[in-house]
């Protein structure tokens, strides 16, 4: 094929998109995220404030991250609230789980 004539199986997924689409993606705030966790349990046993996490997480990202985090954490954000809203309107038209 050609630039003028793109090849027409381009956009039909394959063994390896089938397999890539599989694998994580991980970001380099749910790196960070993750390793602040993990020191905050070691460090505080006590307990702390999930807020705590995050902004440590955050103030360790490389300056040129720190937008696609915040890109991150609002989609988050908007994710699980209309994922609340869905599971409230399923109880209330009396729908078990799901």
């Amino acid at each position: 094929m050609n630039d003028i004539m793109p090849d027409p199986d381009f956009d039909t997924p394959d063994e390896f998109d089938w397999l890539m689409s599989q694998v994580p993606f991980v970001t380099p705030f749910q790196t960070l995220y993750d390793a602040a966790e993990a020191e905050l349990l070691a460090t505080w046993p006590q307990g702390f404030e999930v807020e705590k996490i995050g902004r440590l997480a955050f103030e360790r990202l490389p300056e040129a991250e720190k937008a696609a985090a915040l890109d991150e954490l609002f989609y988050t954000y908007w994710s699980a609230r209309e994922q609340d809203r869905a599971a409230l309107a399923r109880l209330a038209a009396g729908e078990s789980r799901g």
